[in-house]
């Protein structure tokens, strides 16, 4: 019983320091990120990743593409499916499913309060790169065969948004704005809340007044119901992983985390992938989990390596990417990522130990 009474002690303190410190940065994310779900033009973007098209244009489509969306490793894949049927070639598509759910706009600035602007910008940077890689490699290994309809796309119409139209000069700053009032919310340097609601008065000010001039009323409704479905979907499980982090800070000893991991050699790292590749968390709960390691004593190679491969592959994925592009092309996926995780991780430790 005394356990168990220490289990939710530790559970609700973690909670309670979640939502007093970590609020003015999570709720304007989840305002960023239903806009770029409902109003950045995914349909378009996803025109220009067929087989024809250059890959200067399709990969950072792709990259783009996923930018928009916050999702996890599974939720992407009804999305992957969709475009691969409608003609998307297999490196753009395979660099659109890692980058959803590995570049998550959530969980990197989720990332960068909880666990340092380092770690955040190293994730970032990295999961594009590797999508790439994985993308391009993929594509090497597998090309696909192009059909004689496949459309062709020339580089000045890849970016629907370009131009200098008032409509798309208004759009643009509507998502800079958004992106202000976010920025401020996480930044490090403001520890006083009150501080941070009074900077926020003048950019709310100054995006009520945009948005009425880039957004018709059904953009704003679209906009409201898209930020209410990733609360809907994710607060209840972000929170229920707090918890559940803050009650096995109590139970995991500190001593096992920094005596096997806490050093960034070749077997820690690679663990640390193979956790993350087997385990599976919903978006956004692997942040909480790898401040709990950090905490125990997880060295920064490690921990960088298992925030990169948890949220793209997972075994509830693996099973349906393997109906999706066969056997051969996952086994590959697998192995370029875990390898691509490790490297990352390995290199990632030594450089910071420096």
């Amino acid at each position: 019983m005394p356990l168990v009474i220490e289990l939710l002690e530790g559970g609700v303190a973690t909670l309670k320091d979640y939502l007093l410190v970590h609020l003015p940065f999570v709720v304007p994310a989840f305002f960023l990120a239903g806009a770029l779900y409902a109003l950045f033009p995914k349909e378009k973007i996803l025109r220009y990743l067929g087989p024809r098209s250059p890959k200067y244009i399709s990969y950072p489509m792709s990259v783009a593409a996923g930018l928009c969306l916050a999702v996890c490793s599974c939720t992407i894949l009804p999305l992957f499916a969709g475009i691969r049927k409608s003609g998307a070639g297999l490196g753009p598509a395979i660099v659109f499913l890692y980058t959803a759910p590995a570049t998550n706009i959530l969980a990197v600035i989720y990332t960068s309060a909880l666990i340092g602007v380092d770690v955040a910008l190293a994730r970032i940077i990295l999961s594009v790169s590797f999508a790439v890689i994985i993308g391009t490699s993929m594509n090497a290994l597998f090309p696909d065969k192009i059909s004689g309809n496949a459309p062709d796309v020339a580089a000045g119409q890849a970016f629907p948004l370009a131009g200098n139209s008032p409509t798309s000069k208004w759009l643009w700053t509507f998502f800079g704005l958004l992106l202000a009032v976010l920025l401020w919310g996480a930044s490090p340097a403001i520890q006083l809340l009150k501080v941070k609601l009074i900077g926020l008065a003048p950019l709310l000010i100054a995006l009520i007044f945009v948005a009425r001039r880039a957004l018709s009323r059904d953009d704003v409704l679209s906009w409201m119901r898209e930020t209410w479905v990733f609360v809907r979907t994710i607060v209840p499980l972000l929170l229920v992983g707090v918890f559940v982090a803050g009650m096995l800070r109590v139970v995991i000893p500190a001593e096992f985390v920094s005596q096997h991991f806490g050093g960034t050699t070749v077997g820690a790292t690679f663990a640390a992938v193979l956790f993350g590749v087997v385990a599976y968390f919903p978006t956004l709960v692997e942040v909480p989990m790898a401040r709990l390691f950090l905490d125990l004593g997880m060295g920064r190679g490690p921990l960088l390596a298992y925030l990169l491969s948890d949220p793209v592959i997972s075994l509830p994925s693996m099973l349906v990417i393997r109906r999706l592009i066969g056997n051969r092309r996952l086994f590959w996926y697998v192995v370029i990522i875990i390898a691509c995780c490790t490297a990352a991780g390995l290199i990632y430790g030594f450089v910071t130990s420096l």
